[in-house]
């Protein structure tokens, strides 16, 4: 016999400077995740919008604003352009692997040097590797690191380049937070690669949507969302296709 379900406690976070839009504050509600439930409560959570953080689900809550929406590609109907084709085969020879949800010295090197060329300014730059152990490996719900490395030399494993990790949902694959090299002249757009993969990994296992977190309109750092098309959002009836392409969709992945 099944324990009963237990509604979740919500909570609100203090109001904190807002990372993506300036002069504007933020604030979250979220609850926790834990139990044999976890797997269904976060599936049920990111269906409204919520995303995982470790053992906690959090959307945004602020007072005044929503800019800040979720998105989801419609994976079963998306079809790469020119410049996404040429994109995949650009690092087709990359070894793609899913691993269990375990930090390595090499993750975390490569997270560093992430975090130092594309935020450097953010809260995630003061992590250690206790906390990065605790950002992969606390998870109370099915969940991957989903690596990406050169290829393999005389049996020795490639140079880990990028790496993604990534919830599995009855509806889809999330991705709670991809890092990569940024500075590598003969791996360009690994972040845009790494997304990519994900759809083609949904669709390959008959999952309908894969979860980029937050689009929020006006921010040149989350425009590269509204790239992968068919693209849905999420508003106060639910989910419905994105039909305007804003024109800061430039920003790099």
């Amino acid at each position: 016999m099944t324990a009963p379900f237990r509604f979740p406690r919500f909570f609100v976070t203090s109001p904190a400077p807002c990372p993506y839009l300036p002069g504007r504050q933020e604030r979250k509600v979220f609850t926790e995740l834990s139990g044999e439930n976890a797997d269904e409560l976060n599936e049920a959570l990111g269906r409204i919008g919520f995303r995982r953080s470790q053992s906690v689900a959090y959307r945004p809550s602020c007072v005044g604003c929503s800019a800040c929406v979720s998105v989801r590609v419609v994976a079963g109907d998306f079809s790469m352009n020119a410049t996404q084709r040429k994109l995949m085969r650009r690092h087709s020879d990359l070894d793609i692997r899913a691993c269990k949800p375990w930090a390595t010295d090499e993750q975390f090197r490569l997270l560093r040097r992430y975090l130092t060329a594309r935020h450097p300014g953010g809260g995630m730059t003061a992590m250690d590797e206790s906390d990065f152990a605790d950002m992969v490996e606390h998870s109370p719900v099915t969940s991957w690191v989903i690596e990406y490395r050169e290829p393999a030399v005389d049996g020795v494993p490639g140079k880990l380049v990028g790496a993604c990790i990534t919830d599995e949902q009855a509806d889809g694959l999330s991705m709670v937070y991809s890092f990569f090299e940024t500075d590598d002249d003969a791996r360009p757009g690994l972040g845009n690669f790494i997304i990519l993969d994900h759809i083609r990994r949904a669709r390959a296992s008959g999952l309908p949507h894969v979860y980029l977190g937050y689009w929020v309109q006006g921010s040149p750092r989350m425009a590269y969302k509204t790239r992968y098309r068919p693209l849905e959002v999420l508003g106060p009836t639910g989910w419905a296709l994105l039909d305007d392409t804003p024109s800061a969709a430039t920003a790099p992945a």
